[in-house]
This record gives structure tokens, C-alpha cells and sequence, in this order.
């Protein structure tokens, strides 16, 4: 088979994966769909894929520190998947509150918002986005490992946007709203598993219960209420 007959069958191959326009065919959104899934459920994937998470989840504490006008001190994902965010400022009152509850909200929505971006088409912008993200918060990580995880993810992003086609962009940019998807839910199920398993008080949902007095639980149902339903819409979106 010749040069010329190779690039019409991965022109071909690529026309039926991506269909026209804007609107990448369902074989796509399916095959990303269930890879992201896969690797959610897999446990041999998930804990170290997880990192992922967490980095948006930390990335969520920090950003909305910024937008309450507290200062972020560091930022820190571990080996294990753990990430700890410190923020300098006023020890109550709604700024502490909002940075305490954005991170379990943040990886979910920031699904939400890549599948919008897909959805209409923005598929580089998204990742774009998504590495001006990477990159501001990389400033702001003080351990060795967090900065190698948020660099890899930098860089895995920089090689799609400089050398992958219309096709790969896709690809990439549709497992990673998937994976946010579903990835946004495991993690508030291992939540709820960690305060009835271990000692309490450490968590996000039992800080949040002594600065609002909303029972704990109750600000897992809102985490978990929000990844639900983020990865209700964004599925209809990206199925659509």
C-alpha cells in the first residue's frame, strides 16, 4: 500500500471517528466514554490516575482562596493521591467557607465546562484553558511530587495542542471531560467511606460542619449531589 493510499484510509478512519463540522460521531464519545470510565473504576488505574482529581481539587481550593481575597500559601498533592491547600485570611465567615467547599465542586464542574467548550466546537480552547490552569497552579505547588504531576499534565496537554490533529485533539479533549465526570464521583463516595472507617474532623465535609454547623454529612450529600448531576448533564451534552 502506497503513501498516498494510507493517507486516504486515515483520512478516512478519521472522517468516521470525528464525523463533520464540529460534531465528533458517537463511536468517539463512546470509545472515550467508557476508556474514562474504565480507568475510574479500575483499581489499578484509579489510584494513580486519581492525581488528576487532585489536582483540580486543590486547584479549587486555591483559585476560590484568590477570588475571596485570601492569600495561598501552598499547595500540595502527595504520592497518595491526597492534596492539602493552604490559604492565609480571615478564619470564618463565607470566604473560608466557599474555599473549604470548592474542592470536592471544582473537578465535577470543570467537567461541566470542558463538555460545554466540546459541545460547541472549542475543543483548543478547552485545552488552552486547561493549560493556563495547569500552569497558574503550578506556581502556587511547594512539594517536589505535586509539581512533577501538575508539569506532566501541563506537558501532556502542550504535546496534544502542538502535534496531535483535529482527531487526537478530540480524542483527548473528550476522555478528559469523561474522565473528570466520572472521576468527580468516586471520590465523594471514598469520602463518606473515610469519615465512617477513620477518626473524623480532618476531612473537607468536617471542616466545612464546624464553619457553617451543617452537618457533615449533609455537605457530602451537596458534593455528591453536584458530581451526580454534573455528570448527568455533561453526559447529555457530549451524547447529544
Amino acid at each position: 500500500m502506497d503513501a498516498v493510499s494510507l493517507r486516504q484510509l486515515w483520512h478516512h478512519a478519521a472522517t468516521q471517528l470525528t464525523g463533520t463540522g464540529h460534531h465528533p460521531s458517537r463511536l468517539l464519545v463512546l470509545a472515550t466514554a467508557l476508556v474514562a470510565l474504565a480507568a475510574v473504576a479500575s483499581s489499578r488505574i484509579w489510584p494513580v490516575a486519581r492525581t488528576v482529581v487532585t489536582i483540580a481539587h486543590e486547584g479549587g481550593h486555591a483559585l476560590m482562596a484568590l477570588l475571596t481575597g485570601r492569600r495561598v500559601s501552598s499547595v500540595r498533592v502527595l504520592r497518595s493521591t491526597a492534596g492539602v491547600t493552604v490559604s492565609e485570611g480571615n478564619p470564618a465567615g463565607p470566604g473560608i467557607v466557599l474555599t473549604a467547599a470548592a474542592g470536592y465542586l471544582t473537578p465535577p464542574l470543570l467537567g461541566l465546562g470542558a463538555a460545554a467548550l466540546l459541545v460547541t466546537g472549542h475543543v483548543a480552547g478547552m485545552l488552552i484553558l486547561s493549560l493556563a490552569l495547569l500552569a497558574a497552579l503550578a506556581t502556587a505547588v511547594r512539594n517536589a511530587y505535586g509539581l512533577l504531576a501538575v508539569l506532566v499534565a501541563g506537558a501532556a496537554v502542550a504535546v496534544v495542542l502542538w502535534r496531535a490533529s483535529v482527531l487526537g485533539e478530540y480524542a483527548f479533549g473528550y476522555a478528559l471531560a469523561w474522565f473528570l465526570l466520572f472521576g468527580s464521583v468516586r471520590p465523594v463516595v471514598e469520602l463518606q467511606r473515610t469519615r465512617r472507617r477513620g477518626p473524623r474532623g480532618r476531612t473537607d465535609a468536617d471542616q466545612l460542619a464546624v464553619l457553617t454547623r451543617v452537618p457533615a454529612w449533609l455537605w457530602v450529600g451537596v458534593f455528591g449531589l453536584v458530581a451526580l448531576g454534573s455528570l448527568a448533564i455533561g453526559a447529555l451534552w457530549l451524547a447529544g
